[in-house]
């Protein structure tokens, strides 16, 4: 499903590009993927979708932006963190992603790079996911394809850490 999720990434830009799941599909098929993993990509594509479009529809806004418009105790509002708030993962969350996985989350976070409401985007589409845990480099291709679903490009270093194999680095 993954490697799905990377020619996707590759070939369209921006998710507004992406063409409907239909579509998609049969690009995918020309392109030599397996049926079953382009199901599995679509499936997950679309829950990508849906989140990333219920969290903009959601996401705080400017004070007096729209007086009057929403109360605030509207359940549709969600309103800011606060920069002293703790985000706690729960135990399936803790076993699904692991521990590597999860520093990576708490590392782009408190980087600045990765946004609350990304975040648990991150976390939604990362529980969605195959693997026990989800590998490390599974989670990266998450972290882009939440910014390509929000039609952001994270910034050159944070794209270099998202895309580098750390397979060869030596910590010095």
């Amino acid at each position: 499903m993954f490697e799905v999720l990377v020619y996707v990434y590759e070939n369209y830009w921006q998710g507004a590009a992406c063409p409907e799941s239909d579509r998609l599909g049969r690009k995918l098929i020309a392109a030599g993927f397996e049926a079953e993993e382009i199901q599995a990509a679509l499936v997950w594509l679309e829950g990508l979708n849906l989140a990333a479009k219920g969290s903009q529809a959601r996401l705080p806004e400017a004070p007096d932006a729209h007086a009057g418009e929403a109360s605030a105790d509207d359940p549709a509002r969600m309103q800011a963190q606060s920069s002293d708030s703790l985000r706690i993962y729960s135990v399936a969350e803790q076993a699904h992603l692991g521990a590597q996985s999860l520093g990576f989350v708490c590392f782009l976070e408190t980087s600045g790079v990765l946004p609350p409401h990304m975040r648990e985007i991150v976390m939604d589409r990362a529980m969605a996911a195959p693997g026990d845990p989800v590998s490390l480099d599974d989670l990266k291709i998450i972290v882009l394809m939440v910014y390509w679903s929000f039609g952001e490009e994270p910034d050159a270093l944070v794209l270099d850490e998202l895309c580098d194999d750390t397979e060869g680095r030596l910590a010095h």
